[in-house]
């Protein structure tokens, strides 16, 4: 009687068990939280949104880069990648100390690199620890990495399709070019976002910019309504590219992001 006693009461516990982890297993819920790296010797970290099931189903990745004297903290909140696609992950790095290329030529305030080999190589160097390590995390789908960012960051987009272009499937730069080394950028879908009344990054050096993305992609002239500001110019390499025209100044309007992810879902890696 006694052992018959211990069995069942052995045997409850056992399925009390199981039934708290499968609760918990339910009950697991999409996080943000900031992590660290240490990259050439430098502590460096980034905001990171892990959606429930990146362990368990392929997780497509936005990389979104804030501009210069901006923060990893603010970009993340001002835009709405985490509600638009909440099956992605999205990470926004935080940049350091950086000499700007139109202000703050002194580097008091955070940035990207500019060039190829500008400051080591440094925030290269770190967009690669940060995919080495949500791969190995996470069961990261490699066809859905993005990017996309704003002046600086926008620019630091354009340097990461140049220096990594076989990692993303397309890019979505705000207010930004790559005058210096677009002979390095190949052919890839992009999304451009400028603003009509942008007096830093100028309108015309911009428009420059997207002239070059046309002849790299082999775009159609004839272009076709994508969004409320936006025009799709189809490809025969089919590497579209995205003019997003806004009414606005030198700014990444949140407005976009619903663009943005669209367009983001609908160019996998080729």
């Amino acid at each position: 009687m006694l052992r018959s006693m211990n069995r069942i009461i052995t045997l409850t516990l056992i399925l009390s068990l199981i039934s708290v982890g499968f609760y918990r297993a339910q009950g697991q819920s999409s996080q943000t939280i900031t992590r660290q790296w240490t990259v050439d010797g430098v502590t460096r970290e980034a905001m990171i949104y892990i959606p429930a099931s990146a362990k368990s189903s392929p997780t497509p990745v936005i990389f979104l880069f804030h501009g210069h004297g901006g923060n990893m903290k603010e970009i993340f909140k001002y835009h709405n990648f985490t509600s638009l696609w909440p099956e992605a992950i999205v990470v926004s790095p935080q940049g350091l100390k950086t000499p700007g290329q139109l202000v703050d030529r002194e580097g008091n305030f955070p940035g990207w690199q500019q060039t190829p080999g500008d400051q080591n190589d440094r925030d290269i160097h770190f967009f690669d620890e940060i995919l080495r390590s949500l791969t190995t995390d996470y069961k990261v789908d490699k066809k859905h990495i993005y990017a996309t960012g704003h002046s600086n960051g926008g620019s630091f987009t354009y340097l990461l399709w140049a220096m990594r272009n076989d990692d993303f499937a397309a890019v979505a730069p705000s207010a930004a070019v790559a005058f210096r080394f677009n002979d390095q950028l190949k052919p890839k879908p992009v999304m451009h976002i400028m603003g009509e009344n942008d007096q830093l990054v100028k309108t015309a050096w911009q428009k420059k910019q997207i002239d070059w993305l046309f002849t790299l992609n082999k775009c159609s002239t004839q272009g076709q309504p994508y969004s409320k500001f936006a025009v799709l110019y189809p490809s025969s390499l089919k590497t579209p590219v995205v003019v997003y025209t806004h009414p606005g100044a030198h700014i990444f309007p949140a407005d976009a992001d619903t663009a943005v992810v669209r367009f983001f879902k609908e160019n996998p890696h080729q």
